[in-house]
């Protein structure tokens, strides 16, 4: 048996509460919203599909249906809106969290949580700060997505399955995240030797494009927003592969959000660098060899949300 919560039955939320059913993830998933009425709807909508399905049970509720829950996943907050700033909308959002978080952990204290509302790193910080959650059960879903666009678009140009691209993505969810290229291999060869050594390589569309690379990562939620409205499906995507790789319990390497304690001369913060997630959250940090330059931009990445941090009121 295996319980999710989701909070916010948005774009984001029902999206990700559908994945959980066609990919068989939870026995049970409960939706929470302030819009009781939507969150009924998107519940329905989606369990009404289940005889397609892996058994599950999926609901619309309250917090008190929240008991017991395995793992909490929070989607709730609002998008940017025309003319309105990173930190005012930082600041709204960090609101919502401390409304969220007292009432959904009185219930389920046990819960190993994903915070997935933006600015999501900071709201990651301001979920450690104010819900007495151990620190190995709080997750950002931080550069999962991010990743996620990177070794598509890898695999894309490698001509080859993504399975086989290892690359990440560091730092914030946002303008100031960036590839360490020094870790990256295709097929476990050096990024920049794959072409030379792969059979195929007339296939090969690489010429060391590492700030085209990292450009199209941090400008693609941007074109899906211009083209459709709103960014949901690949997020979703990511956040249900984090529930699964906790339940797996094998101990998965993520690029999630957590709290910095000094990893790379990083305090009291919270960036994506690699993780290793199983059944009890966050079992530790990998700390890879990063070269001069790239744990500058580290620092810088953790400095710009610091600035965030440091105006918002917690």
């Amino acid at each position: 048996m295996s319980k999710i919560t989701i909070i916010g039955a948005g774009s984001v939320g029902s999206a990700i509460a559908n994945n959980m059913v066609t990919m068989g993830i939870a026995t049970e998933i409960v939706l929470v919203d302030i819009n009781r009425q939507k969150a009924y709807g998107e519940a329905l909508d989606i369990y009404q599909g289940i005889t397609y399905c892996s058994p599950a049970i999926v609901r619309s509720g309250d917090y008190p249906e929240t008991k017991d829950s395995d793992i909490v996943i929070i989607t709730s907050g609002i998008a940017r809106k025309p003319g309105q700033s990173r930190l005012e909308l930082a600041q709204t959002n960090v609101n919502i969290i401390k409304d969220i978080a007292p009432q959904i952990v009185s219930v389920a204290p046990n819960a190993i949580y994903i915070i997935v509302s933006n600015p999501v790193d900071v709201l990651t910080y301001v979920f450690h700060k104010v819900s007495g959650i151990p620190e190995n059960r709080i997750i950002g879903s931080g550069t999962a997505l991010d990743t996620a666009r990177l070794q598509s678009e890898l695999a894309r140009r490698f001509h080859i399955s993504p399975k086989n691209v290892h690359a990440q993505v560091f730092g914030e969810h946002g303008d100031s995240s960036f590839v360490p290229w020094s870790l990256v291999t295709i097929a476990n060869n050096n990024i920049d030797e794959y072409k030379a050594l792969c059979p195929e390589p007339e296939n090969v569309r690489w010429d060391r494009d590492y700030e085209e690379l990292e450009e199209f990562v941090r400008t693609s939620g941007a074109k899906v927003i211009k083209a459709k409205g709103a960014t949901f499906y690949a997020v979703a995507i990511s956040v249900c592969h984090i529930c699964k790789c906790i339940f797996d319990g094998a101990g998965t390497a993520l690029t999630v959000s957590t709290m910095m304690h000094g990893e790379y001369g990083i305090d009291d913060v919270c960036l994506s660098t690699l993780n290793l997630v199983d059944r009890n959250g966050v079992r530790g940090k990998i700390l890879n060899k990063l070269t001069d330059e790239e744990v500058a931009k580290l620092r810088s990445s953790a400095e710009k949300l610091k600035e965030v941090i440091h105006n918002v009121e917690i």
